[in-house]
């Protein structure tokens, strides 16, 4: 019985050494093209207008909701698949591309009305185009399943890095040149064409034409509840742009789609290296051979250790985007786009939401609970879509983040804690984790409102003073005494030398 539990442990901490690896590479990848985003966007904020961006949020939408479900799931079968996988590429990889193809030309025919109750029906040719990148992934979505699946995430980043080098550039110079909408969404297509031919040439998997009845059989059954339940957090996600659209018109959506962009750096940046790693590390321990209760407590102590750590790096972020958000749009974006400041505030308790919903949704997934996963995003979704469109109407584009954060805070997180533990997660420790960055939080947003009003006139003296005394508050009451001590010691011969 030792000997086995040894064999368990080693296994276990292979596991968990391709996935630091896997982390930090996606991490790394994350940082530079998020950073090469913003400087985009930046360039891009003095190109183009708000009618420019609300035009591009209704297609990138369409596109979002899309990508959650053109694929029914395969790439996420692809991962966690217990058998051979060069048993089911072949069949998986035609029912992508199939399913792909078929859910384009379906929108694509759609598109005229969905651009119309979005609140303008002269996105309809932008949202043709952009869709188009469902099609692209449907190609690619076996392969980067099996980067993800042996821990490759390295290639992964490299293909997303060169796809952005070319991204930026056809980006730019089209929007410096009056295309409006089309330079986002050229940049766009331009960039998945590069991410597909290497993902197809990392993966060094040949394609093979045939399909298994059996395999088909176990796809579908696998995935078409992941399907519903991708498709609706793909809803989720996106709904908020057509509300606002149609509602405010397509100007003001614009405004809210420089908010929802800011708010989406954290998520991308951490949120989306997570993911590359959370899905197989979770499944790769849930198929270890142990019993019931050993599987449940190693990813009870995953999921315990991911939550503290993620809500810990978050927060304070979230919090100077609540509390700073009118600085940090002039200060980033010019006066001009001040009026997005009224959704960042609210928008950045959303982020945290974005944060740990997905996370929670991989570890029910690889647990093959996807049932539980439907359920979540389908009771979330139902509470999202009145509380956007009595907020929206009501206080505009403050009102529609508003009422995500409600929804967000008192359904969707409570009740993704309720499906981990009916999966079998244990989450109690996950409270006392909580209780030291939640009260820096408190007072570290304390103490940015009083040194904001102290600051007032000047966005960087704001946010250096303001921001820079609150992040360095958090800091202090988070990170234990002998960490930061220990780093003290780091630096120490680094200023000596």
């Amino acid at each position: 019985m030792m000997q086995e539990q040894g064999v368990d442990d080693a296994q276990i901490g292979k596991i968990g050494r391709k996935a630091a690896r896997g982390l930090r590479w996606s991490i790394l990848g994350n940082i530079v093209t998020r950073a090469g985003s913003f400087i985009m966007s930046l360039v891009l904020a003095r190109l183009l207008i708000p009618h420019d961006y609300g035009t591009f949020g209704i297609a990138l939408a369409a596109s979002q909701f899309l990508i959650h479900i053109n694929d029914v799931g395969i790439l996420s079968a692809t991962v966690q698949w217990r058998g051979k996988l060069e048993e089911m590429a072949p069949t998986g990889t035609i029912m992508a591309f199939l399913f792909s193809l078929v859910v384009y030309a379906a929108f694509w025919t759609i598109s005229p009305f969905y651009a119309e109750l979005s609140g303008s029906s002269a996105a309809t040719p932008v949202i043709r185009l952009l869709t188009l990148i469902i099609v692209i992934d449907g190609v690619t979505a076996v392969r980067a399943g099996a980067l993800m699946r042996n821990f490759q995430q390295h290639k992964i980043i490299l293909a997303n890095l060169a796809g952005f080098a070319v991204q930026a550039p056809v980006t730019i110079i089209l929007a410096a040149n009056g295309a409006g909408a089309f330079s986002f969404a050229w940049g766009q297509v331009a960039c998945n064409v590069v991410i597909a031919v290497l993902v197809l040439w990392f993966a060094r998997m040949p394609f093979r034409f045939e399909l298994d009845p059996a395999i088909i059989r176990y796809l579908l059954r696998f995935g078409m509840p992941l399907a519903l339940s991708l498709g609706v957090e793909g809803l989720i996600l996106n709904v908020d742009k057509v509300v606002v659209g149609d509602t405010l018109g397509v100007a003001m959506l614009g405004y809210y789609m420089v908010a929802f962009n800011m708010s989406s750096w954290i998520p991308g940046l951490i949120g989306t290296a997570v993911r590359y790693v959370s899905l197989p590390s979770f499944s790769r321990l849930a198929e270890q051979d142990a019993s019931p209760s050993e599987d449940r407590e190693l990813l009870s102590q995953g999921v315990q250790r991911s939550v503290s750590i993620m809500v810990a790096f978050v927060l304070p972020f979230a919090i100077v985007m609540a509390t700073l958000s009118p600085a940090l749009i002039v200060f980033l974006y010019g006066q001009q786009w001040a009026p997005s400041a009224a959704a960042l505030q609210f928008l950045s308790a959303v982020m945290v939401v974005r944060m740990l919903i997905p996370l929670t949704a991989d570890v029910l997934t690889s647990l093959g609970t996807t049932r539980y996963t439907v359920a979540l995003n389908l009771t979330w979704f139902a509470a999202l879509i009145p509380a956007l469109i009595i907020g929206t109407r009501l206080g505009g584009i403050r009102g529609a983040s508003l009422g995500q954060a409600i929804v967000g805070l008192l359904v969707a997180v409570p009740l993704g804690g309720l499906m981990l533990h009916r999966a079998g997660v244990r989450l109690r420790p996950i409270g006392p984790a909580l209780v030291r960055p939640l009260l820096a939080g408190v007072l570290a947003a304390t103490t940015m409102v009083a040194l904001s009003h102290l600051t007032s006139g000047i966005p960087f003296v704001q946010l250096a003073v303001a921001g820079g005394a609150g992040f360095i508050l958090f800091v202090l009451i988070v990170v234990p005494r002998a960490q930061l001590r220990a780093l003290g010691g780091r630096l120490r011969p680094a200023r000596a030398n």
